[in-house]
């Protein structure tokens, strides 16, 4: 927050502002899940990593959007209103509360406040979020994919820029083309997200938000910056060389008398974008729902206060305000445009597209985590004052070395659940058809049989199968504490030992499609997503 201060005022200056201050100002919106206590506590997996490491896809998912749309539960409204009066009791103004898309997910904003104390109020939230839900009899799960096959939760991080007189420094104005101020700030912006996406990536980078992001859900690994129609006209204009804009504002006409022609808002929200701009401010998508937001915005604080270094050393250098301020704004619009991208980013063909353009895309923690220790970002931390070199290297060691704890602890629980629970639930519901069909064939009947018989290799067959895996991934784990170096360590995990857990998961949840109800030993999705 001091870097990109002490940057801004001095691009300030150069515009005659008397700000003695520039703050970065966050609203972070909060996705949670809510499932009834009794039957979390039925279930390891959750109590020990958050998420279901075991569970078939229920019959219903969210494909109606009638939970989203829907009206919120008489016991979730309950904790909600609770939930918000402790924390007004705190000094959080959490603000707004509503269903989100998958069944039993829910999200709380809070009014913005500075990012410092948006940070301490955030740990206060998710605090507040899982200590209340107890006095409802509810668990609060902040996992950021905690059920496979519909939506998890993320964290979206709206960030701006204000002086300490009140003026937001990324509010367009009336007539954009011509707010020079505005438009320096917003190139700061794109400059950074560009030069620096590699670290945005780092920012929001965790075993868990591997399941989440790009799961056309969430914003893709790709790092790209949303605009909108209005202010990808004015830079398209600026690069062409016009100083000024002739499109006419936009309305909505229903064709219906009773309702007034409504003008249409030219900043509508890109929910596919990673970081979007919505106004006023800019929303980063990408951040885990279980994140401490003060990661993410000591990276976007530091990148913008780069770029905004950059632009005020041209701006102190020249004695033509207005021609500087183009030719930087101009020269942005070249440089970095390929970061722009205003359509779906959930589409395959966007991926192509952004690898002709040059953008990485790591998709997983492993891939992202090493562009914290690269040179260029090194120098950038040391350059502000914000990490020195032993910092970042002692952070990137230890980003790495929780990855490489939460697989494991999923990968034990894993096996504690397949070899305890799942495995015996799979014999004994195989043993009694099996008894089903020698009871029929002792009776001397002419009973058919084929179906109960052939479902019972399949049981057998898949029974074996299950223990074959639990054998490998009891392998890939022990292999692990053969690895020395923390990367090669992380690296493994995310190699061998979640691919045997992927490889597990799927015959267990086969099974689990099979076996009785009255056998399987944990609650199902069905349970947990809508017995609330």
């Amino acid at each position: 927050m001091e870097a990109v201060s002490k940057q801004a005022l001095r691009v300030l200056k150069k515009f005659g502002n008397t700000a003695t201050r520039v703050v970065s100002n966050v609203g972070p919106e909060q996705e949670y899940f809510l499932v009834d206590e009794k039957n979390y506590s039925q279930r390891k997996d959750l109590i020990l990593t958050g998420r279901p490491l075991f569970g078939a896809k229920p019959p219903k998912g969210q494909e109606l959007e009638d939970h989203y749309f829907g009206s919120i539960k008489e016991r979730v409204s309950a904790y909600m209103q609770e939930l918000d009066e402790e924390l007004w009791k705190l000094g959080v103004y959490a603000k707004t509360k509503h269903n989100e898309v998958a069944p039993a997910q829910h999200e709380l904003a809070p009014i913005y406040s500075t990012a410092n104390i948006a940070t301490d109020h955030n740990q206060l939230t998710m605090e507040m979020m899982k200590k209340i839900a107890r006095r409802h009899g509810l668990v609060c799960l902040l996992h950021e994919k905690p059920f496979a096959g519909v939506n998890g939760s993320g964290k979206h991080n709206n960030w701006s820029l204000s002086t300490n007189t009140g003026e937001n420094l990324l509010k367009p104005g009336s007539n954009p083309i011509e707010n020079k101020q505005f438009l320096l700030f917003l190139c700061a912006v794109i400059k950074a997200i560009d030069t620096y996406g590699d670290l945005l990536r780092v920012s929001v980078a965790t075993a868990g938000n591997d399941h989440r992001l790009g799961a056309n859900e969430a914003p893709p690994a790709i790092v790209s910056i949303f605009l909108g129609e209005q202010l990808t006209e004015v830079l398209d204009a600026i690069e062409s060389g016009k100083t000024t804009l002739d499109s006419a504002a936009k309305f909505i006409n229903t064709g219906v008398d009773a309702i007034p022609v409504i003008s249409k808002d030219s900043t509508d929200r890109n929910r596919t974008s990673p970081f979007a701009f919505t106004g006023n401010k800019f929303e980063f998508r990408m951040g885990g729902s279980s994140q401490n937001i003060a990661g993410i915005n000591i990276i976007i604080n530091t990148i913008v206060a780069d770029a905004l270094s950059d632009f005020a050393e041209i701006l102190e250098a020249s004695d033509d305000l207005d021609t500087a301020v183009m030719t930087i704004v101009k020269d942005t619009i070249k440089n970095n445009k390929r970061i722009i991208f205003n359509g779906n980013n959930y589409s395959q063909e966007w991926a192509i597209e952004a690898k002709k353009r040059g953008l990485p895309n790591n998709k997983s923690t492993v891939e992202a985590l090493g562009a914290f220790i690269e040179e260029k970002n090194v120098n950038l931390m040391i350059k502000h004052g914000v990490f020195s070199e032993t910092e970042v290297h002692s952070r990137y060691e230890i980003m790495l070395e929780d990855y490489s704890k939460a697989i494991n602890i999923e990968a034990l629980t894993m096996l504690e659940m397949a070899k305890r629970e799942i495995v015996p639930a799979a014999i004994g519901y195989t043993s009694e058809v099996l008894d089903g069909i020698s009871v029929k064939k002792a009776s001397g009947l002419p009973l058919k049989t084929k179906k109960e018989e052939a479902l019972a290799v399949k049981l057998s067959d898949l029974t074996e199968s299950l223990i074959e895996k639990v054998e490998a991934l009891d392998t890939a784990v022990i292999g692990a504490k053969n690895e020395s170096e923390t990367l090669d360590t992380a690296k493994y995990y995310k190699e061998q030992v979640f691919t045997a857990m992927q490889n597990l998961r799927l015959v267990s949840d086969e099974l689990e499609t099979l076996v009785s109800a009255d056998y399987w030993p944990f609650p199902t999705y069905s349970e947990l997503l809508f017995n609330i």
